[in-house]
């Protein structure tokens, strides 16, 4: 079941959409997103790492039948880089042209005009959701960036317009649906939270891991999978660097899968550890405290 925003009636019909693609969304999430797509609202999913939030920008733009466009944010993100640039070498090489065509008699305002055209525009994520919407626009990990460019984020989300000085105003026709993650290792602002729907996105219960860990591998053992499940909910209540998020659970089947293991035993566990833990302190706090423990559970 897929379809735009204008044919998703409930959150119920989001959420099995989001189903088909692979996405089991509880009813808390599907409510929000459902919200988020009929109000016109920027929803901000903020959680652990792991836990989902970037995979659900893409189901969402998988099951609504739309492009996604991701923005990647990071220490020192400025406007040039989520926004646009201009393609310097390929100007310079046209001005060049430009001056050798015209024997030394080179018109600077017509040159000058002709290197500030679309042909040497460099569109970047923000630019090209708003020139290529409707689309999902996924900010990922905002609490990366620095307060200035939140700022200008937040700016550009008000008015899903930018001014480019050489070319006008471009604004998006139709206003992309914005997922914004955040991992939390700072605060966001509440100017920027105000303007959103906002999830805390959790580890999910037992049931559904399970049911996610057969979803993404159907030819999974039920109890196998169980047995994963189990043991990575142990590990997360443990003091970890890093405790395992979804797609570690995932890497963890896929391990035992391959050694055509259909139980994990305490032997199994210490050999593929690493598929689950990214950490060596990580590995000897939970060797320590005893495989047959983790193995053990339920």
């Amino acid at each position: 079941m897929a379809g735009d925003a204008t044919t998703v009636r409930s959150p119920g019909e989001l959420a099995a959409a989001l189903e088909s693609t692979g996405y089991l969304a509880d009813e808390g999430l599907a409510t929000v997103a459902f919200l988020a797509l009929r109000m016109g609202r920027p929803l901000f999913c903020e959680g652990e790492p792991g836990t989902g939030k970037t995979s659900l920008a893409a189901a969402l733009a998988q099951a609504l039948d739309l492009p996604m466009v991701r923005l990647q944010c990071h220490e020192g993100i400025d406007a040039s880089q989520a926004l646009y640039d201009w393609d310097f070498p390929r100007q310079l090489l046209h001005l060049r042209t430009l001056e050798a065509a015209s024997g030394g008699e080179l018109d600077a305002d017509a040159a000058e005009r002709s290197l500030y055209t679309e042909r040497y525009l460099l569109v970047r994520p923000l630019l090209r959701a708003l020139t290529e919407s409707p689309c999902v626009l996924l900010v990922d990990e905002i609490d990366r960036a620095d307060d200035e460019f939140e700022a200008f984020l937040l700016q550009l989300l008000d008015e899903n317009t930018v001014t480019v000085p050489e070319l006008g105003e471009i604004r998006a026709a139709t206003p992309p649906l914005v997922v914004l993650t955040s991992n939390r290792t700072r605060e966001v602002h509440d100017a920027l939270k105000r303007r959103c729907l906002y999830h805390w996105v959790d580890h999910p219960g037992l049931d559904r891991e399970i049911a996610i860990l057969r979803r993404r591998l159907p030819d999974l053992d039920t109890g196998l999978a169980g047995q994963v499940a189990r043991a990575v909910r142990v590990l997360r209540e443990q003091e970890l660097l890093k405790p395992p998020g979804i797609a570690e659970s995932l890497d963890w089947a896929r391990a035992l899968r391959a050694l055509d293991r259909d139980v994990l035993d305490a032997a199994t566990a210490a050999a593929t550890l690493g598929a689950v833990l990214k950490y060596r302190e990580d590995i000897d706090r939970v060797t320590r405290a005893g495989l047959e423990k983790l193995v053990a559970v339920g």
